[in-house]
């Protein structure tokens, strides 16, 4: 058993202390957000993840979890200390490291064992590690002496516990051997491939690995695009694809892009580095500019279609960017709201989780349904734009009874076109043919 600090409460924060917690680790969790902190020590979780709220429950049950807002009694005597903390993006693209900074300060004025060693788990420019240790350094109050440890996270919102049980690999990048040994002991119960590596190395892997990702779904939805042309199947092409062990399937799933607060940032950051030094990376370039152009895709047909926007009844399927999270930062159904308002259609939206994240975003600008059935009724048009199991297993035949002369703009491709074809109604997907039985 290990005593460690977890700096930061969010998704990779809470996630990491309750799954460090739950193989026996004593952990305790600082955030400078009370509120959030008195939830979490009820067993409370500030946001959705599955089977979060269980494992929390449990491992405060247990004594192997605590909550604070008092650095004080989170760094003391903490000897390991995660820095978890977000980094948004600045509006020029940048990445901002104001939180870190403020949590590198924070350690430094609170530590006072004589070995400290700092695992940066928050997701950082190449280099930062660096600038990590130099202020926690600056700001020692007592003699410690600080290493860093880059141990960079790759979970998926909604699959984050599961992803942390079953992870690929866990990579522990660093410039002390006996840190690094200290780390791979500490995640060892997780039972999967340890790589080792230096730091830097290890900040790349992570800015690698979403860009690598991020280019697979910009180059399958320019695949679909063209599949339309030509009338092939995206759904077949990236099947047959996939089953080449080289490429693989995951990713392949055509769709309106990829939204989030990982991809669009980390794809940017690694942009932004590679212009510093002066290495252009066109292929990214190109994914940035094709993701962006096919969250609109939908709202195009959409004007295909009918001609025009204005005054029409339309109803929002998904908000947050992916299913089982309500998260909507990087949300591309918050975009396409957005561009429907100001094409002056009438909008009403639905999701299970995030109506309330998006009321922050878009406020009065659209109405809030509390069912599929309700943002459907008398509608001219649905855009699925987040492909939730409750959207999935939704009846067709519910879509022609409710709608206006139905036609839906599935940007997931949730339905398959042998069952759609059953129904009396218009239907576009990406990248698959359309199907067109209504008269406009």
């Amino acid at each position: 058993m290990r005593n460690i600090t977890i700096v930061g409460t969010g998704h990779v924060g809470l996630v990491t202390g309750v799954t460090l917690a739950e193989i026996g680790h004593q952990v305790v969790c600082y955030d400078i957000d009370q509120k959030n902190i008195a939830l979490m020590n009820k067993g409370i979780s500030p946001f959705y993840e599955p089977d979060l709220n269980d494992l929390l429950k449990k491992n405060l049950d247990t004594g192997l979890l605590l909550f604070t807002s008092n650095p004080k009694e989170a760094l003391v005597d903490a000897e390991i200390i995660y820095i978890t903390v977000g980094t948004p993006t600045n509006e020029n693209g940048d990445i901002n490291l104001t939180y870190i900074e403020e949590a590198a300060k924070t350690i430094g004025e609170h530590v006072t064992k004589q070995e400290v060693i700092v695992v940066t788990k928050s997701t950082v420019p190449v280099g930062t590690n660096k600038l990590i240790k130099q202020l926690i350094e600056k700001n020692l109050i007592h003699a410690v002496h600080v290493e860093m440890v880059s141990n960079p996270e790759f979970l998926r919102e909604g699959a984050a516990i599961y992803d942390t049980f079953s992870a690929d690999r866990i990579v522990i990048g660093a410039d002390c051997e006996k840190a690094a040994a200290i780390i791979e002991e500490i995640n060892r119960p997780f039972d999967t491939t340890i790589v080792k590596t230096d730091i830097l190395s290890a900040e790349m892997i992570k800015y690698s690995s979403n860009a690598f990702l991020a280019t697979k779904i910009s180059f399958i939805n320019e695949i679909a695009n063209l599949c339309e042309k030509v009338g092939a199947n995206i759904e077949e092409v990236a099947y047959g694809m996939g089953l080449d062990l080289r490429i693989g399937t995951p990713f392949l799933q055509a769709g309106i892009g990829f939204g989030g607060s990982c991809f669009p940032k980390d794809t940017h950051a690694l942009l932004q580095k590679a212009t510093e030094v002066e290495q252009p990376l066109e292929i990214l370039e190109s994914v940035i500019k094709v993701n962006k152009r096919q969250r609109y895709v939908l709202i195009h047909k959409a004007k295909q279609h009918f001609g025009h926007l204005k005054n029409k009844k339309i109803a929002i399927l998904g908000l947050a960017f992916k299913p089982n999270t309500n998260d909507v930062r990087g949300s591309i159904a918050i975009d396409i709201a957005s561009e429907l308002v100001t094409e002056e259609a009438f909008v009403t939206a639905y999701d299970p989780l995030a109506l309330e994240e998006t009321k922050k975003i878009l406020g009065e600008k659209i109405h809030y349904a509390q069912s599929i059935e309700e943002a459907i009724t008398n509608t001219d048009m649905v855009f699925i734009t987040t492909d939730w199991d409750e959207v999935k297993e939704f009846s067709l035949e519910k879509y022609e009874k409710l709608m206006h002369n139905p036609v839906i703009f599935d940007g997931r491709n949730c339905y398959p076109l042998k069952v759609v074809s059953k129904y009396n109604l218009d239907y576009y997907s990406v990248g698959r043919p359309a199907i067109v039985k209504t008269k406009k």
